[in-house]
């Protein structure tokens, strides 16, 4: 009885793991990093965003998405604060500074820094793997030691490249690269045997959300401060504000009330799907800001900002169904009024030639309707 009491308070006590100080101030440099990703969207040429623009701005976030997930995964199971942890979480502070400043278009010329930074990120946290390995039991212990010895695969694929030159450099890198973030889906079987606070988990990824919900709010400041404050520029930055508003709304007071943190998995939904939750919020971001400036081609931006949010609403709705309380899921006839309006928006877009505002208008109004209807209490129709 005595030990089932204490299995109980065990288990209360990990569904309460909370965030620490540290890793808000670890969240607090990777600020800089999604910045200066989400601007490489800005690029525009003859009214278009450039394919070689759209897949570095893809290339860059992708080793700052998995650097920053790498490290939360390694808390979320066998983080602890304690002096050990916080050496290393510092180290990796100096290789994301490293990491941050190297990060630009012009991949040659800050290349060898940005591997350095990349690479000791990554290295850290496979250390830090291979030292709780021995301390551990059980599946805790096999997770560890999986995870701790097969990232190294993938580093010294990555490393491997500073032997080659031209595109053949680079395709060695992301090879490495993805091959580091495929091997947790390969090694699934340990994973869940081992498996993740969820608590904790969407805590830290909603803290990542934060990140890139201000990349919008910066769009709205630039629009103001590139305009003459007309009425125009007012009623734009307005309704983008309420657009925010409702994207805040819809994902936290899911993450907030709808989600069953309960729930015991390796959290690799919650893990890939932000992948494109967050590319679509920077996507997003740069649309307000080339939407307002009037800087694409009307066709190419329709199709850009209306891409963009289908990818958020594909990607939340994924993530959040498989974490909604079985009761609270929703149904096909809200995928299908969803899709419906996004569908309408656009066609009516394609039809008439609208101003900004009103675009905007149409983004916003899917937004409110998108969290309305996911955060209410509802069964399926």
């Amino acid at each position: 009885m005595i030990k089932q009491v204490l299995g109980l308070q065990q288990k209360e006590g990990s569904a309460e793991k909370k965030v620490t100080w540290l890793e808000l101030f670890y969240d607090l440099l990777f600020v800089a990093a999604v910045s200066k990703a989400a601007h490489v969207l800005l690029h525009v040429e003859n009214g278009t965003i450039p394919v070689e623009y759209l897949g570095k701005f893809v290339l860059i976030f992708v080793p700052i998405w998995w650097a920053w997930v790498g490290q939360s995964l390694f808390v979320n199971r066998f983080g602890q604060d304690v002096l050990s942890h916080r050496i290393f979480l510092i180290l990796q502070l100096f290789f994301v500074l490293i990491m941050t400043a190297s990060l630009s278009v012009d991949f040659d010329q800050y290349y060898v820094s940005f591997l350095i930074g990349y690479i000791g990120l990554r290295a850290m946290t496979a250390i830090q793997y291979l030292a709780v390995h021995k301390k551990e039991e059980a599946h805790k212990k096999i997770t560890a030691q999986y995870l701790g010895s097969r990232f190294w695969i993938g580093l010294v694929i990555s490393a491997s490249s500073l032997f080659f030159d031209s595109w053949i450099r680079y395709a060695v890198l992301y090879a490495g690269i993805a091959v580091d973030i495929l091997l947790p889906l390969i090694g699934r079987k340990y994973l869940v045997k081992s498996p993740v606070n969820t608590h904790h988990l969407l805590e830290r990824f909603s803290l990542f959300t934060l990140i890139l919900l201000g990349e919008s709010v910066i769009s709205i400041l630039a629009v103001l401060q590139s305009s003459n404050w007309t009425w125009q520029s007012i009623l734009f930055a307005l309704i983008t504000f309420v657009l925010i508003i409702a994207m805040w709304w819809q994902y936290f007071d899911n993450v907030e009330k709808k989600v069953n943190k309960s729930i015991e998995t390796a959290g690799q939904t919650i893990i890939y799907g932000h992948l494109f939750i967050y590319l679509s919020m920077c996507m997003i971001a740069a649309s307000i800001q080339l939407l307002f400036l009037k800087q694409l081609d009307y066709l190419f931006m329709l199709g850009y900002m209306f891409g963009s949010v289908l990818l958020y609403f594909f990607s939340t709705s994924l993530v959040f169904h498989k974490y909604r309380h079985e009761h609270q899921r929703l149904g096909i006839s809200h995928l299908a009024l969803f899709l419906g309006l996004l569908i309408t928006f656009f066609t009516m877009d394609l039809f008439f030639v609208l101003p900004n505002y009103i675009i905007i208008g149409e983004v916003m109004v899917f937004f409110v309707v998108y969290a309305k209807l996911t955060t209410q209490n509802m069964k399926k129709p």
